[in-house]
Order: C-alpha cells, then sequence, then structure tokens
C-alpha cells in the first residue's frame, strides 16, 4: 500500500524565546502560518526495514533526516512491526526557517498512521512528532497556530485568508542550534506578545502586522535582507519579517499583483524567491 502527500511549509509571523529549560530545550511563543511552499511526500508499507530517497542531493537519507526519525518513532510507540519505504519530491529550501524537515517528518506520522490503521489522534500524532522536533506538531495541524513551550502546545486562531506570500531565499543556510547559540548570548528585546496574541484572536491584520516580530532578527545576519524588505515594503507589503532562525524573508501582501512585482525585483538579488499563498493545513493527502 502507497500513499501521497503535500507537506506544506510554514512561516513565523511571531517567534520569542522566553527562557531555556532545565532540559536545555527552550520555552518558545509564536504565531505559526502554513503556507502553498510543499515537498510531496510518498510512503509506502514495507517489511522491517525504513527507507528514504529524496530529489535533492546533500541532503541526507539515513537516521538523521527527520522522516526516518518519525518512522521510527512511529513503530516504536505504536508497537506495530513494520517498514516504510519514503520518497521526498522537495520544493521547500533546505535550512530556510520554513520547517521543510518538519513537514516531511509530519507527512510521515500521517501516512503511517493511515497505511498501518494506527488510529493516532492528531494529539497523539502530535505527541510523536516532538520528538522528533519542535515544529513537527504545527506541521501536522497547520493552518494559523499559536504554539507554545517547546512546540507541543497549539491553539488554533483565526485564520488568515487570501493573502498572498512572497518568500526570499538567500543562498547561505542558517543552522537552528547556531542561532539558538547566539541568542543565549545576548539580552534580547521581546516584542509585544499580548498584543499580538489578542490581534490573532480578533482576527485583526492590520494589527498582527503591527505587533509581529521574531527575535533571531536581532542574533542572525543575513546581509540580503535589508535591501529585500526595501523591495517588499515599497511593493505594498503589509509585513516583511523572517521566518524562523533564517534566513528566509517573506512578505505579505493583499494583492497578488503587488507580490508579483516585489517577486520580480527581489529575484534580481535573490533568486531562489517563491510566490505562493496562506493555506489552512499542515498536510494533504494528493
Amino acid at each position: 500500500m502507497k500513499t501521497e502527500l503535500k507537506a506544506y511549509a510554514k512561516i513565523n509571523l511571531f517567534l520569542d524565546i522566553l527562557g531555556k529549560l532545565e532540559n536545555g530545550y527552550h520555552s518558545l511563543f509564536m504565531v505559526m502560518q502554513s503556507v502553498g511552499i510543499y515537498d510531496l511526500v510518498s510512503v509506502e508499507s514495507a517489511d522491517g526495514e525504513i527507507t528514504l530517497g529524496v530529489s535533492r542531493p546533500g541532503i541526507p537519507c539515513d537516521g538523521k533526516n527527520t522522516a526516518v526519525k518519525a518512522a521510527k518513532l512511529f513503530f516504536e510507540e505504536t508497537g506495530i512491526k513494520g517498514g516504510a519505504k519514503i520518497y521526498i519530491e522537495k520544493a521547500i529550501p533546505h535550512e530556510a526557517g520554513l520547517a521543510g524537515g518538519s513537514a516531511d517528518a509530519a507527512a510521515v506520522l500521517c501516512a503511517l498512521n493511515e497505511l498501518y490503521s494506527a488510529g493516532l489522534t492528531a494529539p497523539e500524532l502530535c505527541k510523536i512528532g516532538l520528538k522528533v522536533g519542535s515544529d513537527v506538531p504545527f506541521c501536522i495541524v497547520g493552518g494559523t497556530c499559536l504554539a507554545q513551550n517547546t512546540g507541543g502546545i497549539l491553539s488554533p486562531l483565526s485564520p488568515l485568508k487570501n493573502i498572498s506570500v512572497l518568500i526570499a531565499k538567500p543562498e547561505k543556510g542558517v543552522s537552528t542550534k547556531w542561532a539558538y547559540e547566539q541568542a543565549d548570548s545576548v539580552y534580547l528585546y521581546h516584542p509585544d506578545r499580548v498584543r499580538m496574541l489578542d490581534c490573532c484572536e480578533k482576527g485583526d491584520l492590520k494589527g498582527i502586522c503591527k505587533y509581529a516580530g521574531n527575535v533571531f532578527e536581532q542574533v542572525v545576519e543575513v546581509p540580503e535582507r535589508v535591501e529585500i524588505k526595501r523591495i517588499m515594503r515599497e511593493s505594498g507589503s503589509m509585513l516583511c519579517q523572517m521566518s524562523g532562525s533564517g534566513p528566509s524573508i517573506f512578505g505579505l501582501f493583499d494583492s497578488e499583483d503587488k507580490a508579483r512585482k516585489a517577486l520580480e525585483e527581489v529575484r534580481r538579488i535573490c533568486p531562489e524567491t517563491y510566490l505562493t499563498e496562506v493555506c489552512g493545513s499542515g498536510t494533504e493527502k494528493v
């Protein structure tokens, strides 16, 4: 048996680090949004082995890959005896702050739950996913959510609709581990999460754009960021901001025409730029 899922990328409308926990992880406060860029994840049941193929060179296909980690954890947690043949057609940029690896892991968990008729609920899948990475639970649920602590506490928010999203991925990637180390080494200015959450609950897009923030912008230097943001703002973006630990910069636009205007200019300095839109799910069956 085989199934295919779209594994959607995410952007962070808000990302604050509240502190470091005793276990070494960080307590986070994030407003996350699914967007229409996706990897196509194919999963086929197999006898006892987990194998992975990826369309893009340079991505590990062994136990270091989040998709393999997710599959192993699925079988360990459920006690099901089985295997998986996984193939990922990559479209989400690598090391971009867009949760590409987490999205793949989420899709694998959802696919295996279906293939093996495990009957796990979304919260149960999220519990397994959190052991893979902090963004995996959100990538299972998707849409517009508040994610707290290490990413396992999810609260749905008023969905964003009819918003065009421009995402620019500079050439140099950013290690998430390195970014957290930098954040731990300095005093961070914390954006106003109370007002941000209030605007999210009300569906106040203007307020969301006003109070949005990402503390990683204070410690992660992206040389192209200033120019990319300038182009997006001058083209009419409501918000332009770095996603995750970077380096990707996204802009929100209330019309596709404005976004397309920015797309042409941004691609001159950042060829890997995508025009997409917000979406309401983390994974979707093909």
